[in-house]
């Protein structure tokens, strides 16, 4: 297993800031998952990992040697782009070991590889095909295997999930999952998409604008978040973020015993019948779950109520919330302890 550290990796493009200033731990043996929006930095760190760009400043070191300058084949690593970049005229088994063979690997071990990687990812019976004789799960079986046979402790991987349909999205996930604890792999794994980030990852990367908002484990960025962006990003639907003036819900007589500027309240978290009049202004039904976006003030507040309740815009509703499922924020969008 190896470990990974960016310390102060900054990366310009002309002028502009695509990293600022990045410090990074990833212990070895771990998920760890690159979160954020398109442009926020995410793929370029990955690639500073990789090799394939190099930083502006700033340093890249893998089980504790330092490779800022060296490039990919010396770094001990294996990557899965998005478009899996499989080579047409070859056939399965040609794609998967094509990597040994640049790397002159004798023909005995080639085989046993290919064997052994063929049967963790359930290749045997298509060996002998070509990459238009498979379907998109295939097809990331096919690149996974290309990087597991390299036999490398570290795996990065570029949003390999996004060409696939929403329920093969699924399956992979847990496959990868899977796949990374039984063979000990630290896995570097891109995505924009929060809800790989949260069933898979040990570790949560979020990044805005080439900085890191927050790192943690899913739980912690979910119950705790560090800003006002991660609250937003982390969620479906995302946190309510109330503004707040002289105590109150903007616009509301609705008091609260707290300071700060924004009040955060998960939809999850806001149940009807209780003390804060709200006007439902819209409603969403999603069969188990009834989203109310409901206006208390000047603000709007969603509501996850049961799918159940029968209920129409314009209704007169009143809504409650523990305290405890409270977060504040102050006027920089940073938590409140």
């Amino acid at each position: 297993m190896s470990s990974i550290q960016l310390v102060g990796v900054t990366k310009d493009w002309g002028g502009t800031k695509a990293l600022d200033a990045i410090d990074l731990t990833i212990e070895p043996g771990t998920f760890c998952v690159l979160l954020g929006p398109s442009g926020c930095g995410k793929s370029t760190t990955l690639r500073i990992i990789a090799g394939l760009e190099s930083p502006s400043s700033g340093q890249v070191f893998v089980d504790g040697k330092e490779v800022t300058h060296q490039p990919p084949a010396l770094r001990g690593l294996a990557m899965v782009f998005q478009n899996y970049a499989l080579f047409p005229h070859l056939n399965v088994a040609g794609n998967i070991t094509f990597g040994l063979s640049v790397r002159r690997v004798n023909a005995t071990e080639t085989a046993r590889r290919l064997q052994a990687t063929a049967e963790l990812l359930g290749l045997e019976k298509l060996l002998d095909r070509k990459p238009s004789q498979l379907s998109g799960g295939q097809q990331q079986r096919v690149a996974l295997g290309r990087a597991l046979v390299a036999q490398t402790k570290i795996c990065l991987m570029d949003e390999p999930l996004s060409n696939l349909d929403a329920r093969l999205r699924q399956d992979m996930r847990h496959e990868l999952r899977d796949l990374q604890q039984r063979l000990g792999l630290t896995v570097v794994y891109v995505t924009h998409d929060q809800t790989e980030a949260m069933s898979m990852a040990d570790q949560v990367v979020l990044l805005n604008n080439g900085r890191i908002e927050q790192s943690a484990a899913p739980r912690t960025l979910y119950s705790r978040p560090a800003t006002t962006f991660a609250a937003r990003f982390i969620g479906t639907p995302s946190m309510n973020l109330l503004r707040l003036e002289n105590g109150h819900i903007a616009g509301s007589r609705v008091a609260v015993d707290h300071a700060g500027d924004f009040l955060g309240i998960r939809p999850e978290s806001v149940s009807l019948d209780g003390q804060v009049p709200a006007t439902v202004r819209s409603l969403e039904y999603l069969g188990a779950d009834l989203v109310l976006r409901c206006a208390v003030g000047s603000e709007l507040i969603t509501v996850r109520a049961d799918g159940k309740s029968d209920m129409a815009a314009g209704a007169q509703v009143t809504l409650q919330w523990q305290e405890s499922t409270a977060h504040y924020f102050d006027a920089q969008g940073n938590r409140i302890s």
